[in-house]
């Protein structure tokens, strides 16, 4: 008898599990440590307030489609699914806007809602669609709203303070700061995708429909995969500047480098025993601390560093190797 594999039953249930189960470490450490400014949050909710979350939520309803059990009831079904497989204590409304790209996102803060491109119906089958749903639905749930919305309002204030040359440096700074923290927080929100579809050939799927279309019948994943490879080691020290240039005014990363992370953290960290049922829950989210979500940060890119095939990374472990 054929050995059963999670992508071959109905998904797992992760009952109580925590934020912290997906959250990468990198993105997990600053969220900590925003947090535990006093009074930060309050700050960043009047902020919200400024910037009018209603009118936000105003403008898909009037302009959206409001997903529920009569409207796209295909995609209410999916994200019903994959909420209840996370353990959703609260479920973000769910809207499609007319956009022909693949894509969605999470906005606001309070009441944050979904919001996901009409293209993205015709190009992803129901695995798909579950991964891209948990995905956003991820974020939703690691407060990653709040955050977001300061880097929206620093990057419009940088606009706006450009006149001030001190002023405009300190923003482009934190602007810069909160950029690497946005590329975490898609690492994480990929984790939430795969532990509520459970199946990792979906996930895979979805980077490759995000770099190439929807169109994957001439498209080899290994291949796919195979270009994250290319693209961290190849070339020399002028490639290695270009990729930091390049990334550095990327709220997400480029899609096949999340592609090999996301199968990376599958086949080597803790998917599986996640599965099982060895995962951490909600009720222990009290006794993390800030110290242990830094060095959990810290860590994690260090070995980054230790491993990356990047020329640069290699230049300079060599240079540290010698002193």
């Amino acid at each position: 008898m054929d050995q059963e594999t999670p992508s071959s039953r109905d998904p797992v249930t992760l009952s109580g599990i925590s934020t912290r189960a997906w959250e990468h470490p990198a993105d997990r450490g600053a969220l900590t440590a925003l947090r535990e400014l006093r009074g930060f949050d309050t700050m960043m909710r009047k902020v919200s307030g400024l910037l009018s979350e209603r009118s936000i939520r105003l403008t898909y309803l009037g302009s959206g489609i409001k997903v529920d059990r009569h409207q796209f009831s295909r995609v209410h079904d999916a994200y019903m699914q994959v909420a209840v497989v996370l353990d959703a204590a609260e479920v973000p409304e769910l809207y499609i806007v007319r956009n022909p790209d693949l894509g969605g996102m999470c906005v606001g803060i309070d009441k944050p809602i979904i919001v996901i491109n009409s293209g993205t119906l015709d190009v992803l089958d129901e695995p798909e669609l579950r991964f891209l749903l948990a995905h956003e639905l991820g974020h939703a749930l690691s407060d990653h709203g709040l955050y977001r919305t300061m880097l929206m309002t620093l990057m419009r204030l940088t606009t706006s303070l450009a006149w001030i040359p001190v002023g405009a440096v300190g923003l482009r700074v934190i602007i810069a700061g909160l950029m690497e923290w946005s590329r975490k927080s898609e690492l994480s929100a990929d984790r939430a995708g795969a532990l509520a579809v459970q199946d990792p050939a979906a996930a895979i799927r979805v980077m490759a429909k995000l770099a190439g279309g929807g169109d994957l019948t001439d498209v080899d994943t290994t291949a796919f995969l195979a270009q994250a490879k290319e693209f961290e080691a190849g070339g020399d020290l002028r490639d290695s500047f270009l990729k930091l240039v390049m990334l550095e005014g990327r709220s997400h990363d480029f899609s096949v480098a999340r592609a090999a992370t996301l199968k990376d953290w599958i086949d080597e960290g803790d998917y599986l025993g996640y599965l099982a049922g060895e995962y951490p829950r909600r009720a222990d989210d009290g006794d993390t601390s800030i110290s242990h979500d830094a060095k959990a940060a810290a860590q994690s890119y260090r070995e980054l560093f230790d491993r990356s095939s990047d020329p640069l990374a290699r230049m300079l472990r060599k240079l540290r190797d010698q002193f």
